[in-house]
């Protein structure tokens, strides 16, 4: 009997039905894998923002530092000291030093899954994604970025609507301080990261929910952006006219969830 095989022609038509199936669904691939990896993000920042209550809760009352190079405050993290030209793995270590590591103890839950600085000859030793507000005894207790800062939990006023954890995408390399913006004078300072979607972060709240927010600016977005692929081109502080009636709704929306306790 004979067997007949597949023709030349019938061939090329399979591998063409096979390369239109992909290309279809690599896209929907791609958006389960992101829907995924936000998810994860989403738990890795209420995990942090459950250690900070703790951490308050231990401490009567007290917020934890959140300047990671302070040498003032107790910080929820470290940076090394050369921490230009450190390693990956020596900013592991110092994120170790801080004071939230006792209550969570998985360095991968400091980095969410689509940063993607580790991509970029500027970022590629960044690691750890997630800032803390300077609000949130983020600046000097006496003062600076134009505020008060929050010191002690009962400082917070409305908690589920304050966030304490957002990611940031410094162009320095390394998330150095705390995340601010200038309330007075309504000015953007500090790029946030928009890893998911392109166009959305996450937060953790001081009541200890995460949760997902859609920037709606197209330069706002762009603006963060270019902190990740040209930060030496970036510029800290932007005006959010600049994007019209989208990024003033955005900023709005930054500017009501940034705790303080006193404008200066």
């Amino acid at each position: 009997m004979k067997i007949r095989g597949f023709t030349l022609v019938e061939l090329l038509v399979v591998i063409a039905i096979i390369a239109i199936l992909m290309a279809i669904l690599m896209p929907s691939l791609r958006v389960a894998r992101e829907q995924a990896r936000s998810i994860y993000c989403r738990s890795n920042v209420r995990n942090l923002t459950l250690a900070w209550l703790i951490y308050k809760d231990e401490n009567d009352d007290e917020l934890v530092g959140g300047m990671p190079q302070s040498e003032n405050q107790s910080p929820w993290v470290r940076l090394p000291p050369s921490w230009q030209t450190a390693s990956v793995e020596q900013k592991k270590e110092y994120i170790k030093k801080g004071l939230l590591w006792p209550y969570v103890r998985e360095i991968e839950v400091y980095r969410c899954r689509s940063d993607r600085r580790k991509n970029s000859p500027y970022h590629k030793n960044a690691y750890r994604t997630y800032s803390i507000a300077g609000g949130m005894y983020g600046v000097n207790p006496n003062g600076g970025w134009e505020i008060i800062p929050c010191i002690g939990y009962s400082d917070i006023k409305n908690p589920s609507t304050k966030y304490v954890f957002l990611a940031e995408c410094d162009p320095r390399g390394v998330n150095l301080g705390s995340w601010v913006l200038y309330p007075k004078r309504r000015e953007w300072v500090d790029p946030f990261a928009v890893w998911h979607r392109r166009n959305a972060s996450t937060l953790g709240f001081a009541d200890g929910h995460a949760d997902m927010h859609r920037w709606l600016s197209k330069g706002l977005i762009e603006w963060n952006e270019l902190a990740l692929h040209e930060p030496k081109s970036f510029s800290f502080y932007r005006d959010p006219t600049l994007g019209g009636d989208d990024e003033l709704e955005d900023f709005e929306f930054a500017l009501r969830g940034y705790a303080y306790r006193e404008l200066q």
